[in-house]
């Protein structure tokens, strides 16, 4: 009997290995989880510069999708890059059929950090639609503000959280740098100030934590304790060398969270 649990990424591939698919399949192997991945675009990047991407043909993505769930059993689903929303839509339309319970993660990355523009706003326009088909979205404290351009910030945090649970990710603040928060039904259930680790910026962090958290959701977490563990496990990532480029490793079972 296989007990070898899977979990899915959609995401960019990114040849430095430091974001993207191969991150996330890094994470999830720290987590003891079997990782399978959908690529939606190849991209021409390292870790200090990002020069391009091109997109996969969406028939592609669902066919990728397709072969997938015709193997394995996949409860949660983390999604990264994606064209455009009309294509998220079309994949999570795709996910649903093969599972109506299955949880995703949407990562919505707006912006690369090396600063390549993926969406326009016109692409936002469903984004209501996307937020209540969806378990958590990630954003950064950038991205957030990019959402819902008619709306302060406070004004879409009761908006997001009102339709899904949202990490909001800290590492883009002005003030209070690496205060991350867990949102959802409009309130504000945990506030994670960073620990006193010393930590250095990394290429694809923001991948890394998505896909911690979209871990411990499958591994059963409450979703306060996933949102705990995911960030100590990017705390241990981010201090894990001075490179851009962290490495991956199982979190220490003196930081781990219980369930």
């Amino acid at each position: 009997m296989d007990t070898q649990q899977y979990i899915l990424t959609i995401a960019g591939f990114d040849p430095s290995g430091g974001a993207g698919l191969t991150a996330d399949i890094k994470t999830f192997q720290a987590f003891g989880l079997y990782g399978l991945s959908v690529c939606t675009a190849v991209t021409v990047q390292n870790d200090i510069d990002f020069k391009a991407a091109y997109w996969v043909g969406l028939e592609v993505i669902l066919q990728q999708i397709d072969t997938l769930f015709e193997r394995f059993t996949i409860e949660v689903v983390k999604i990264g890059i994606v064209k455009n929303s009309e294509a998220l839509v079309s994949i999570l339309e795709q996910l649903y059929q093969y599972n109506r319970t299955i949880k995703v993660v949407l990562d919505p990355v707006l912006k690369a950090s090396a600063g390549y523009d993926f969406h326009s706003e016109d692409d936002l326009g469903v984004l209501d639609t996307i937020l209540e088909r969806i378990y958590l979205i990630t954003p950064n404290y950038e991205e957030i503000q990019s959402l819902y351009a008619d709306k302060s910030i406070k004004e879409t945090i009761a908006h997001i959280s009102s339709k899904t649970k949202l990490y909001l990710k800290g590492g883009h603040r002005e003030n209070s740098l690496g205060l991350d928060e867990l949102y959802y039904n409009k309130t504000m259930q945990l506030s994670m100030m960073p620990s006193e680790t010393v930590v250095f910026p990394k290429h694809g962090s923001g991948c890394v934590l998505s896909s911690a958290l979209a871990s411990t959701i499958l591994l059963g977490y409450p979703i306060e304790a996933a949102a705990l563990q995911s960030k100590k496990y990017i705390e241990q990532f981010l201090s894990s060398n001075k490179t851009l480029l962290g490495d991956h490793f199982p979190l220490s079972s003196a930081y781990k969270t219980s369930k």
